[in-house]
C-alpha cells in the first residue's frame, strides 16, 4: 500500500532524513518509532505530501505523491504533528467541513461524524468550539477528521498523546476493526509499549536512516521492543556528575 524508496531531506547543513526505504503492505499497522530529532516527523510529512523530499519517491497504492498528488491524497488520512485546526468551529461543525471537503455529500458528511463521535467518544464536545477543547480532545477529533473519507492509507503522527486510556482503548478497536476490512495504518508513537501491543510490523529510525525494519518480531529480535530500541538508538549511557541530586536541599 506504501512504497517509499530512496527518500531525503536536508535543512541547511542538517540531513534530516537520509535515503529511507519502506514498504507497508495492505492491511498492516505498521509502527513507526525513533528518538526525538530521528527524522520521523519530517519523514511522514513527506509521505503525505506536506514536505517535498530533496530526492526520492512515495507511491501511495498506485498513485505517486509528488507526480500525481490528487489521486494520492484522495486515498490518504492524515493525522500530522501540530496540526492546525479550524479552531473557532465547533467539532461538529469541523468534521462536516472535512467530510465535504473530501467529496461527500451533506448527508453522508453528518452521519458518519456521527458514528465517529461514537465511536471515539467525542459525544456531548462537538457543539462546542475546537479552540476550548484539551489536547486529547484536538487528537481526537483529528483522528476523526483523517477517517471520515474512508481513506486506505492512515498516516497518524502521535496520535494519541495526550489521550485518556480509555479513548485510547476505543481508537485502538476502531484502527484495529480498519485493518481487518483492509485498511493500511502507519503511525509514529514514543509508547513502545503501545506500539508493541497495537502494531504488527515497526521501522527504528535514528539520525535519519532506518536502523531496523520489519515484523514486530524481526525487530525486537528476541528482546522488548523498548530494549531494542534504546540500543538501536545508542544504549543507556551512565548518569555522571549528579551527586548534588541526592544531597537534597533541606
Amino acid at each position: 500500500m506504501l512504497q517509499v524508496t530512496g527518500l531525503r531531506k536536508r535543512f541547511g547543513r542538517t540531513i534530516a532524513v537520509d535515503g529511507i526505504d519502506l514498504a507497508v503492505r495492505k492491511g498492516a499497522i505498521f509502527g513507526f518509532v525513533g528518538p526525538n530529532g530521528a527524522g520521523k516527523t519530517t519523514t511522514l510529512s513527506m509521505i503525505t505530501g506536506l514536505l517535498r523530499p530533496d530526492a526520492g519517491s512515495v507511491v501511495v497504492g498506485e498513485a505517486d505523491v509528488w507526480r500525481s498528488p490528487g489521486d494520492a491524497k484522495r486515498v490518504l488520512g492524515v493525522l500530522p504533528d501540530r496540526m492546525r485546526l479550524f479552531d473557532r468551529l465547533t467539532g461538529a461543525q469541523m468534521l462536516y467541513y472535512c467530510g465535504v471537503l473530501h467529496g461527500l455529500d451533506r448527508e453522508t458528511a453528518r452521519s458518519r461524524s456521527e458514528d465517529l463521535s461514537r465511536a471515539l467518544a467525542l459525544e456531548g464536545s462537538l457543539d462546542r468550539p475546537v479552540a476550548d477543547y484539551s489536547i486529547g480532545m484536538i487528537k481526537k477529533v483529528s483522528l476523526a477528521a483523517a477517517l471520515i473519507h474512508s481513506p486506505r492509507l492512515l498516516v497518524l503522527d502521535e496520535p494519541f498523546e495526550g489521550v485518556d486510556p480509555v479513548s485510547t482503548a476505543h481508537a485502538i478497536d476502531l484502527l484495529r476493526s480498519y485493518a481487518r476490512a483492509g485498511g493500511t495504518v502507519v503511525l509514529s508513537s514514543h509508547n513502545m509499549d503501545l506500539v508493541e501491543r497495537v502494531c504488527d510490523s515497526v521501522a527504528v529510525i535514528v539520525g535519519g536512516s532506518i536502523l531496523a525494519t520489519g515484523t514486530l518480531e524481526e525487530v525486537r529480535a528476541g528482546s522488548s521492543l523498548e530494549e531494542r530500541f534504546v540500543d538501536l538508538a545508542g544504549g543507556r549511557s551512565a548518569v555522571e556528575g549528579l551527586e548534588w541530586l541526592t544531597t537534597f536541599s533541606d
